[in-house]
């Protein structure tokens, strides 16, 4: 007996420390079990497992009733290999089952992921919640209705709720279900609510021109950037500002943390002389490690021979792009060393990866929201990991099809 009260009365430091060689998280679970006394000490959520999950909702080969609770999956897959990532439907193994019930597939979707919330959107009322499927937690941010480009908002006018700008700025009204399902492109947070709720910010890229807006904590609404530019596909917290890329590579610089509230505007690095445009040519923003930034640039393509279907879609390519601290001009970059890439509706980041059998890889989920179908129709999604040393993909979920695009979450 004695010698199990001196294991339950580790030291807590130390404990927390041993927790941190614990990467895959129902291992962190089983450690937590051990006994009352650890389960005190050690986090739901470990600080240290950075790997990433993929936050899939129910296959839709089951029909479920608006009434139903929402089965959702977390899979998280290990280094990519050929035996591991030989996946096209979803095996019990290495799946967990979490219920979720505000997140029922034909009336909510999901429109970013960060610090182990995902950001969901209703398309019934506009509102828009962050949860956290490991604690169960959950904050209001301002609906769709609240968004900058959004000039009136009646309910009750069946067909014409909205009165809003719209992609030539010209005042126009549109039914509710399109704007609730196209307005909010991206949303990301700069921290998890539960910890700082004072500093929390979150952004969304919004709007059929995507525009860049903010929220803080007493807000009412959504708050427009100082810069009415356009087009942006991507944006980060990053050492204390924040960083944006739009369709054409230029990069946008703001300061959060100054009197006058959010300052800022282009970045004078110019883009890339050769980078690709379009509206296939999708572009991603990653902070680094080493104060870098990266400029991570996606090829969508129609392979040759097929129909035009929106599953038809999917990732043929990468290029990646490197702009130095205190540099001035982005370089190509063809090695990511011993760190992994992982892009989708979530924030963009950068993770090392000492405890994964491989680096130098790009994990991607679909965050295409123009391409995707009907929410009444399921959809296969654009979902692998490209392998830079090789030059190859490997796709996963490829037989499986969801109304919810899956996401990418990091607890």
């Amino acid at each position: 007996m004695d010698e199990i009260n001196r294991w339950a009365d580790i030291d807590e430091d130390l404990l927390k420390e041993i927790s941190k060689r614990f990467h895959a998280y129902d291992d962190y679970i089983r450690l937590r079990l051990v006994c009352k006394e650890w389960s005190l000490k050690l986090l739901k959520i470990p600080n240290g497992n950075k790997i990433p999950w993929l936050l899939l909702p129910d296959e839709t080969v089951k029909n479920y009733s608006y009434e139903d609770e929402e089965i959702h999956h977390l899979m998280q897959l290990a280094a990519a290999d050929d035996e591991t990532l030989d996946t096209c439907a979803l095996e019990e193994k290495d799946i967990y089952h979490i219920m979720l019930p505000e997140m029922q597939s034909y009336n909510k979707f999901i429109r970013g992921s960060g610090h182990g919330w995902v950001i969901v959107q209703s398309i019934s009322d506009g509102t828009m919640q962050m949860l956290n499927p490991f604690t169960n937690r959950s904050l209001d941010l301002p609906p769709v209705s609240t968004l900058p480009t959004i000039i009136d908002y009646q309910p009750d006018n069946h067909g014409n709720e909205y009165t809003l700008w719209d992609f030539r700025d010209i005042k126009s009204t549109l039914d509710r279900d399109k704007v609730h399902r196209f307005q909010v492109f991206k949303v990301i947070i700069n921290s998890s609510p539960e910890h700082d709720i004072e500093n929390f910010m979150a952004v969304v890229i919004f709007g059929p021109n995507q525009r860049l807006a903010f929220y803080k904590p007493g807000n009412m609404r959504w708050v427009e950037f100082p810069t009415r530019d356009k087009e942006f596909e991507d944006v980060i917290f990053f050492q204390g500002k924040i960083y944006a890329i739009n369709n054409y590579g230029q990069l946008y610089e703001f300061d959060t943390n100054t009197r006058a509230g959010l300052k800022g505007g282009i970045h004078e690095t110019r883009p890339p002389s050769e980078i690709p445009l379009g509206p296939l040519k999708l572009k991603y923003l990653i902070g680094c490690t080493n104060g870098s930034l990266l400029m991570l640039v996606r090829y969508v393509d129609l392979p040759l021979g097929r129909s035009r279907e929106r599953k038809e879609f999917e990732t043929s390519k990468f290029d990646i792009y490197e702009l130095k601290r205190n540099r001035k001009e982005w370089s190509t970059l063809d090695n990511l060393g011993n760190y992994i890439l992982v892009i989708g509706f979530n924030s963009s980041v950068q993770i090392p990866v000492p405890f994964l059998s491989k680096g130098n890889q790009i994990w991607f989920a679909d965050n295409q929201i123009e391409l995707q179908s009907s929410f009444y129709d399921p959809i296969a999604q654009d979902i692998g990991i490209f392998d830079l040393d090789h030059g190859s993909f490997q796709r996963v979920l490829l037989d499986v099809k969801f109304f919810c695009p899956p996401v990418w979450l990091l607890p």
